[in-house]
């Protein structure tokens, strides 16, 4: 229980209006340690010490988003090669190795076994997370991706989505059109190696707009705010700096870079 705002208004009461000055003191101060107390413990709960603990936040991000994985995997009943291909190419991409690989792994297997606690999951990110929206969508744009390994995302898989969704506040229709842009994102993913396109029939201009969540009547101040609202939401140093696992920073480059390539051909297609 606050009692530092009644003492010290009440005593500067008193020094101005004696009793009544007192009585009018105390009371303002147990009104200013009320508000306090409601904004600090109930508002923000938990979340204000992880705010300040970046390895924390790496921590539940890394581990929930491998465990989120494995649960979506196991959303349609049985886990697929093509879902365990997806989890072990994310790993991969990213570089993880030694015993950083073997925590993804653990947290993959733990997200898809029957006791696995996915409310609890989500409300320890949205403890650690809530105040980073940039990071949220990242969170769940990784997830789409391993939703769409088998090359589309099933009802049960869409249902866990809406579910991460409302945990944040985000519309149904919201998490549908991040599900399009993902999809077409990939369209524009290019193989390290070759340079080549890795779908063979390469991206499309309806895809490019699909990328910048735009429609393709936008004029051509629509589509450089687009541009540059996705490429805020993806910036490395950015999402590192919320507290991004650096190993995952990779595919918030191979997003930008994709979100680049859409941007070119539009303009290309616009004369801009």
């Amino acid at each position: 229980m606050r009692i530092s705002g009644k003492v010290i208004c009440g005593v500067l009461g008193f020094l101005i209006g004696n009793i009544p000055g007192l009585l009018l003191g105390i009371w303002l101060g147990h009104s200013f340690d009320k508000g306090i107390s409601q904004n600090f413990d109930s508002a923000f709960g938990d979340s204000i010490f992880n705010k300040g603990n970046p390895q924390e936040t790496q921590r539940v991000f890394f581990e929930s988003s491998f465990a989120v994985m494995g649960h979506l995997a196991k959303a349609d009943g049985v886990v697929t090669q093509n879902e365990i291909a997806a989890a072990e190419q994310i790993m991969l991409k990213l570089g993880i190795q030694g015993d950083r690989r073997q925590q993804a792994i653990d947290a993959f297997n733990r997200g898809k076994s029957t006791s696995f606690d996915f409310e609890h999951c989500i409300k320890e990110l949205q403890l650690t997370c809530a105040r980073s929206p940039s990071l949220i969508q990242m969170f769940i744009e990784i997830q789409i991706v391993s939703a769409t390994a088998d090359g589309t995302v099933s009802q049960p898989e869409m249902e866990i989505l809406y579910r991460i969704g409302m945990a944040f506040r985000i519309p149904h229709s919201q998490i549908e059109r991040l599900v399009e842009m993902v999809i077409a994102q990939q369209s524009f993913r290019r193989d390290g190696r070759t340079g080549q396109y890795t779908q063979s029939n390469g991206p499309s201009i309806e895809s490019a707009y699909k990328v910048l969540g735009i429609d393709a009547s936008a004029n051509k101040q629509e589509i450089k705010r687009a541009y540059r609202k996705q490429m805020a939401q993806h910036h490395p140093d950015k999402l590192v700096s919320k507290g991004m696992p650096e190993e995952m920073i990779k595919v918030a480059t191979e997003k930008s870079q994709e979100i680049q390539s859409a941007y070119d051909m539009i303009r290309k297609q616009k004369g801009f």
